[in-house]
């Protein structure tokens, strides 16, 4: 197939969005698919035998990580001289919508994918003015499309909810090798806490205000009296104030890590905890657990799909801090609990395979392309049914 993929979100930037495009490149190059990408500015020229092609961009004033992508004239063009079987739009802003209205101009499908929820974010940067034309903005570009996919059960959910079209589900995976117990490391763990036996709570992702990290903040303080350390792997605006707040307690900052260190600081940790409630899967939570880690965290959009209460973690109340942090005492005061929720939380990893639930994208590329019904059949397949 030709499959053109249209990006507001790219490499260098590590997150949830740029490892599952990545990892769709790979994919797409190993089946012998023939693919380019409209991407921001900054990104790599290729990646995976895949063609990249940028758009300039202003940072989102309340998200500068982001960039609203300007549309050139000479993407259009790049376009239509590709051919493209189907056109893939992620995340559509400004240049995700261009991409739809060149690909009715050339008569080509279009599939979104849905990977972040803007709308909350506006409301956690005191702009919630602009959640209801977030949603707006966002259900008009989607439902121009012949199928909008979510990371997970909980998000479609919510987008039908909001007026969304054609909703169906692409679940994420997890690379079960890449994120495995077997990279603990004792040398690790002493970096941290100079020791190899104080418990470690461990936090990945971007330091940003959406996360919900003042709760995190909070849980950690009130069980500062167990001897556990904080480990807090990436970075992000929130960065100052979390140190601020933090100041003379056991916590390291690690920055962002890839790679081997990636592996190593969740296997060497003794408990994932994930205070955000704006995740639409949560592709940290799964690294986690593959890596043989009970999960604290809220029962929240995204992450509910991953974690089962009681089985691989413990999910408190949505925004409950004291119940989020009941959660965290009662696993650092019960090894054996956080021993026996690891290893189901490592066994539910490994049921989600990322050759499967690619496979089931690229499925849906091929019955988009040919102009069968986008509900013919499921377009990807469910948790369920990747376990089963």
């Amino acid at each position: 197939m030709r499959i053109a993929l249209v990006t507001e979100n790219f490499l260098p930037k590590l997150d949830g969005v740029t490892r599952t495009l990545a990892m769709l490149l790979e994919h797409l190059e190993r089946e012998g698919h023939n693919v380019i990408v409209l991407g921001p500015e900054g990104s790599p020229r290729r990646y995976a035998g895949a063609r990249i092609y940028c758009a300039p961009g202003m940072p989102i004033p309340f998200y500068p990580e982001l960039r609203f992508l300007l549309p050139h004239p000479s993407l259009e063009r790049r376009l239509a001289r590709f051919h493209p079987d189907v056109v893939h739009v992620v995340d559509p802003m400004l240049l995700g919508a261009a991409g739809i209205k060149w690909a009715q101009r050339i008569g080509v499908p279009v599939v979104s994918t849905y990977h972040t929820n803007l709308a909350a974010y506006c409301a956690y940067y005191h702009l919630t003015a602009l959640v209801a034309p977030m949603w707006g903005y966002r259900r008009l570009l989607h439902n121009q499309c012949v199928a909008t996919l979510g990371p997970s059960e909980s998000t479609a959910r919510e987008l039908r909810r909001q007026g969304f079209e054609r909703v169906g589900v692409w679940p994420r995976g997890v690379d079960s090798q890449t994120f495995s117990p077997e990279h603990r490391s004792l040398e690790w763990r002493r970096r941290i806490t100079g020791d190899t036996e104080s418990p470690i709570l461990l936090y990945a992702g971007r330091l940003s205000y959406e996360k919900n990290l003042n709760d995190l903040v909070a849980a950690f303080s009130a069980v500062s009296d167990t001897g556990a350390w904080l480990a807090l792997v990436g970075d992000g605006p929130a960065r100052a104030d979390i140190q601020q707040a933090l100041a003379g307690k056991r916590v390291t900052f690690t920055g962002y890590l890839k790679g081997d260190e990636l592996s190593q600081a969740y296997a060497s940790a003794d408990l994932f905890t994930f205070p955000s409630v704006t995740e639409t899967f949560g592709q940290v939570v799964m690294e986690a657990m593959a890596s043989g880690l009970p999960v604290v965290g809220y029962d929240a959009e995204g992450v509910r799909d991953s974690v089962s209460n009681g089985e691989t973690g413990i999910l408190a109340p949505a925004r409950d801090v004291h119940g989020f942090t009941r959660a965290i005492r009662l696993l650092l005061d019960d090894p054996e609990r956080r021993y026996r929720q690891g290893l189901r939380a490592r066994v539910r990893a490994e049921a989600q395979s990322w050759e499967t639930l690619l496979g089931g994208l690229v499925g849906a590329y091929e019955r988009i392309s040919v102009g069968q019904p986008w509900d013919a059949k499921p377009l990807v397949p469910t948790l369920a049914d990747a376990i089963a």
